[in-house]
């Protein structure tokens, strides 16, 4: 069986955190693929994003020459969800077993994702440190319910994730980048001119 890491998300824009995560994602896990699922609109994203050809080209291009698929799964399955998604690759990709990669800071409000409990229980969970989100993540609700899944990220293998919930997260170097902030730079930039 092939193992697959998902990283889900709006990539507006995909920059070099992205591009970290799922390749320690890879290496740690030893993974046989990383794909990107780029959303047509995340529900809980209240400013609308960049055009979703717009992000999808901007992740084609940061992941050229490296293992890394851009997916349109979303778009073409017309998922607002990512359990929807899950979901429908479970169902549709038997002989895959798939990881969802994030960041900390998605943690922090997962219980607020449509079916955050069924995700728990469909997907092994992996989570990598970011920047300032730490702490709050790993007191946040979501957490604090499946403390016990908690996986051990010491010698962290595929097959430790053979029965779901399980959930672990990464003791990874720290990257100070989001796309938020990316966004604020451009919007400063523009102001400027």
């Amino acid at each position: 069986m092939r193992n697959i890491g998902l990283l889900g998300g709006s990539f507006d824009p995909p920059h070099k955190g992205h591009l970290y995560i799922s390749l320690e994602a890879k290496k740690i896990l030893k993974l046989d693929e990383i794909w990107w699922l780029v959303t047509p609109q995340n529900p809980l994203k209240i400013n609308k994003p960049a055009s979703y050809s717009e992000r999808l080209r901007n992740c084609k291009s940061i992941v050229r020459n490296q293992p890394i698929k851009v997916k349109e799964i979303e778009k073409k399955i017309n998922s607002k969800y990512s359990y929807q998604t899950i979901k429908y690759l479970n169902k549709h990709y038997k002989n895959l077993k798939f990881f969802w990669l994030m960041g900390a800071d998605n943690l922090i409000n997962f219980h607020r994702w449509q079916n955050a409990h069924r995700i728990f229980n469909e997907i092994p969970i992996v989570v990598f440190r970011r920047y300032g989100y730490n702490d709050k993540a790993l007191k946040s609700h979501i957490v604090n319910f499946y403390k016990n899944f908690k996986i051990d990220n010491k010698n962290i293998r595929t097959g430790d994730f053979n029965n779901t919930p399980a959930w672990t997260i990464i003791q990874n170097k720290e990257i100070k980048i989001s796309s938020t902030e990316i966004r604020k730079q451009r919007e400063q930039l523009r102001f400027k001119n």
